[in-house]
């Protein structure tokens, strides 16, 4: 699932395409040479530094008009070769020209995306100024008239794109897409035209748009053909396509024909990325021996490049691997590694989706901590990223909305003149024809209140949309559950009622089993199907006054205001049998669905008999407990319910140390558990 991510960033690096020697000073022509001098440098660094500076002389000497064009080349060459110190002091080069700021921020945007940290804010002002001389709507012309750099604005287009599809905000990030795409095909640059189609196959992919973006890759192909790194890149995009649809042979047949190509066309940093990708595609293909070969001989290719990026996934993918083969001291180095490299914060989903792997794998393995630790990660993560795509949603409604009230308002304008237009004309007719006078101001009045009606309306129409979106903002699309933006805004008002940290009521945490491999095995669409009948039975198993919400993924989570410990146990057994009783229909044909239920009443104590005193806490720390029995659950085989009968914590600093070490507390007996079973 990792290799979306990697594939984007492959694509949009630079490759070798030959260009013809250039003898005269034509923009054009020396722009062409130098995009194909930086784009050989990805893999041949060295020989192109020494390119540039038998060039330089002749071509940029410094001072002149066309020096900031060939000093960015030069700052990325550096780039390349490793040189990342180098390469800034061209930066700071590049800012001390008035032409050449922007180039200055964009050099200094891909120093850090080479360093793996978020390049995104700095390629945003670098587009500050190219969008000055590029706007976006009419590219051609734009090229024609007012000299725009296409390739500069495309490259800070490229690290736009990056960071918001890690941050999953899918709609904006498909109009970046399309917006590059305009920019390559105006420039008539091919290679760029490619990679550009294929970024927006993955957007589409991401919206779960496959046979689209299986169209883009085809035209990828079309433009790719003739250079082999191109076409390489292409097959690294199929292969994340294929990927994420379930092919996995597929997957792996795309990346072994660009690793091919990489070593048709002799580029051994293209080769290493790709074979770090097919570390991946062998370790879900049950083959992590040749994932651990694949990535051995990847990794020094990668440090020598000091490509930091493309080095953090391959050690996590490594790690995964090494768990796979039961090699947890290796697998911990590995990972230990990826730590000391860093984790770009922009990455949401990406990362996200490495925790899920990486939860998983530890407990296939049976190491149930690291699990627990991984998947607790990737919550908060999928959390985040979940809200920023949401409000990129909403935020495209709300355009949306205030484009049809300024198209109302616009047409009661049109409408307002046409009044004072039919009143002047009745002024002049007044001085001839009394009785006309007063018919026409009849008529104007009439008018006047069919407009007013026509008005009122329109606004009550618009007040009603605000309302239905700020309802549909707390409703989760894909089940029509609340989502957790409404259970929020519940326990603000009951904390607005109530001492914050006097939480009553009842939780339960349930989370469908083995999800990932409904997605990975039958595809998005039965995934999605899966979820919808899921939480529809959960919804019919409880009561018309309990809160039912989709907490995030495959997650849910049901709140009983007043609820004794007995009715709870008997409403997570009814929800495990409702879940598991019965196959879900999907478009795949019917699946066995089973799920986990971590569950508990509040406040926490001993029990009654003990006189043991019940314990205050906040809702968020109620949640915490709900969701530590989930994971019981889950550790000790899935498919049952687990549930808290009884805490003897005499204040809040035991309670909070039991949470500490649940397992201990457990078996000590200072937690005292019920254990429900699933349908066999």
């Amino acid at each position: 699932m990792r290799k979306a991510a990697l594939a984007l960033a492959l694509a949009l690096a630079a490759t070798a395409v030959p260009a013809a020697p250039v003898t005269g000073p034509d923009p054009a022509a020396e722009d062409t040479l130098l995009a194909s001098i930086t784009r050989r440098a990805y893999d041949d660094p060295e020989a192109m530094l020494a390119e540039l500076n038998r060039r330089w002389p002749t071509h940029a000497g410094p001072g002149q008009p066309r020096e900031p064009a060939w000093l960015l080349a030069r700052g990325r060459v550096l780039l390349a070769a490793g040189q990342a110190e180098a390469a800034d002091a061209v930066a700071a080069r590049l800012m001390g020209r008035e032409d050449g700021v922007d180039r200055g921020w964009l050099l200094r945007a891909l120093i850090q995306e080479r360093a793996g940290k978020p390049a995104g804010g700095l390629a945003t002002r670098a587009l500050s100024g190219l969008d000055k001389h590029c706007p976006a709507g009419d590219e051609a012309r734009a090229l024609r008239e007012l000299g725009c750099d296409f390739r500069s604005t495309w490259e800070a287009l490229r690290l736009l794109l990056r960071e918001q599809t890690g941050q999953g905000v899918v709609v904006e990030a498909e109009a970046t897409a399309r917006r590059a795409l305009a920019l390559a095909r105006a420039g008539e640059d091919r290679y760029l035209i490619a990679m550009s189609l294929g970024n927006l196959a993955l957007v589409l992919q991401a919206q779960d748009h496959v046979d689209a973006a299986r169209a883009e890759l085809r035209a990828a192909e079309v433009e790719a053909q003739g250079h082999l790194t191109a076409a390489g890149r292409v097959r690294n995009f199929q292969a994340v396509v294929e990927r994420r649809a379930g092919d996995l042979g597929a997957a792996r047949s795309a990346l072994e024909a660009a690793l091919v190509l990489a070593e048709q066309a002799d580029a051994p940093h293209f080769a290493a990325v790709t074979r770090s990708n097919l570390v991946d595609a062998y370790m879900h293909l049950g083959l992590p021996k040749e994932a651990l070969a694949a990535g051995q001989k990847a990794l020094p290719v990668l440090q020598r490049f000091r490509d930091k990026a493309f080095e953090r996934n391959l050690h996590h993918n490594l790690a995964v691997a090494h768990i796979k083969l039961h090699q947890f001291d290796a697998a911990r180095q590995e990972l230990a590694k990826v730590g000391e490299i860093g984790v770009d914060p922009s990455e949401l989903v990406p990362r996200a989706r490495q925790l899920r792997e990486l939860g998983d794998t530890w407990a296939e393995a049976g190491q149930y901590k690291e699990a627990l630790a991984a998947f607790h990660d990737e919550r908060g993560l999928n959390a985040l990223a979940n809200e920023r795509n949401r409000a990129s949603a909403l935020e495209e409604l709300r355009r949306k909305y205030d484009s049809a009230a300024k198209q109302r308002d616009l047409e009661l304008l049109a409408r307002d003149g046409q009044l004072k237009d039919q009143q002047l004309e009745n002024q002049r007719l007044a001085q001839k024809v009394g009785v006309a006078v007063g018919v026409l101001l009849l008529l104007s009045i009439a008018l006047i209140g069919v407009t007013l009606l026509r008005m009122r309306r329109a606004q009550a129409r618009l007040t009603a949309n605000q309302s239905l979106l700020r309802a549909q903002s707390e409703r989760d699309p894909l089940t029509d559950l609340s989502n957790r933006r409404h259970f929020l805004a519940v326990m603000d008002q009951r904390t607005r009622e109530a001492p914050a940290d006097a939480f009553h009521g009842a939780l339960m945490m349930i989370d469908i089993d083995h999800f990932k491999n409904v997605n990975d095995w039958h595809g998005h669409a039965a995934g999605d199907a899966v979820i919808v009948e899921v939480g529809r039975r959960i919804r019919a198993a409880v009561r018309d006054t309990d809160l039912v919400v989709r907490w995030g993924g495959e997650e849910f989570l049901v709140f009983a205001a007043e609820m004794q410990a007995h009715d709870l146990g008997q409403m997570a057994d009814r929800i495990l049998r409702s879940v598991g009783g019965e196959d879900v229909e999907t478009p795949e044909g019917p699946l066995r669905v089973t799920a986990s239920i971590g569950f508990a009443s509040f406040p926490l104590g001993g029990a009654a008999a003990t006189g043991a005193p019940a314990l205050r806490l906040h809702w968020e720390q109620a949640v915490n407990w709900a969701d530590m029995v989930l994971y019981k659950a889950k550790a000790e085989g899935r498919n049952r319910g687990v549930g808290i009968t009884a805490v003897e914590a005499p204040d809040a600093d035991t309670l909070a140390s039991i949470l500490q070490d649940f397992d201990a507390a457990c078996l000590n007996g200072q937690v005292r558990l019920t254990v429900l079973l699933g349908p066999s």
